[in-house]
């Protein structure tokens, strides 16, 4: 029923493919760099690109989704979108909308959005934003100076859940300020050109989260985590008994 890579959700659902950078976060961005090998909206990337609709047969599985998790023994989790941002301001016309509704209509699925934009949430969220009840909402914190302005406006917009993604985490967040926010996941920078990740940063953040959820995603690509002991290297650093004892912790809102 399940089959999504990203270890802190079930299913991904893109509405559409395309976005733009807006911040450090985005510089290494794993959805630009496969479209360009894969060439989903021709290849082109970032302001003016394409933002490509997905079809029509893609639209449904979460409607099938849903059916399953009828009778499942847990509500599944939908991350929507990790080759685009729902709240882009060059959207394809229409396909918010309908994403709204599409959520409406799957009301035994959780659905998790994950935006560098929040400043836009106050034009781009739906009408009668009270009835989505099976929307977790959450922005990137990478970095202080993106990240913490980030949080105040997640922190102020109402939401069932509302989470961070410190992926790529960048630098040491101490001090940030989680009131009002219900989980944290936290991440090294996978792939050739990943920047540094400090066990510690992880470590801080963590302790700054008690009382609250925390998931550790991976370590990351920087870190040699498997090299030391003469392993296959985990490309990723997602597996968790490779993890320092202490950041092996995963664990989700109920």
């Amino acid at each position: 029923m399940y089959g999504s890579s990203i270890g802190w959700t079930d299913h991904t659902f893109n509405p559409w493919i395309g976005c733009s950078h807006v911040s450090e976060g985005c510089e290494n961005c794993f959805a630009e760099t496969d479209n360009k090998r894969y060439r989903w909206n021709g290849g082109k990337w970032g302001p003016g690109a394409l933002r490509k609709l997905t079809s029509e047969e893609y639209w449904k599985q979460p409607l099938r989704w849903n059916k399953a998790a009828a009778t499942a023994a847990r509500r599944p989790r939908v991350f929507c979108a990790s080759l685009a941002d729902v709240f882009d301001p060059e959207a394809p016309v229409g396909a918010r909308e309908r994403l709204w509704n599409l959520i409406l209509e799957t009301p035994n699925l959780d659905w998790l959005l994950l935006t560098k934009r929040p400043q836009n949430f106050t034009t781009m969220l739906p009408n009668r934003w009270a009835a989505y009840q099976n929307v977790w909402l959450g922005v990137t914190c990478e970095n202080r100076k993106n990240g913490f302005p980030r949080v105040d406006i997640l922190r102020r917009t109402p939401a069932v859940i509302r989470f961070l993604s410190c992926e790529p985490l960048l630098e040491d967040l101490s001090g940030i300020n989680l009131q009002g926010i219900d989980w944290i996941i936290c991440g090294g920078e996978s792939g050739h050109h990943a920047r540094e990740f400090r066990y510690e940063w992880a470590r801080n953040l963590r302790e700054t989260c008690v009382g609250k959820n925390f998931f550790m995603k991976q370590l990351g690509s920087f870190v040699p985590i498997n090299l030391l002991k003469g392993e296959k290297r985990d490309p990723h650093g997602t597996d968790v008994s490779h993890f320092p004892v202490d950041l092996q912790v995963q664990t989700w809102p109920r």
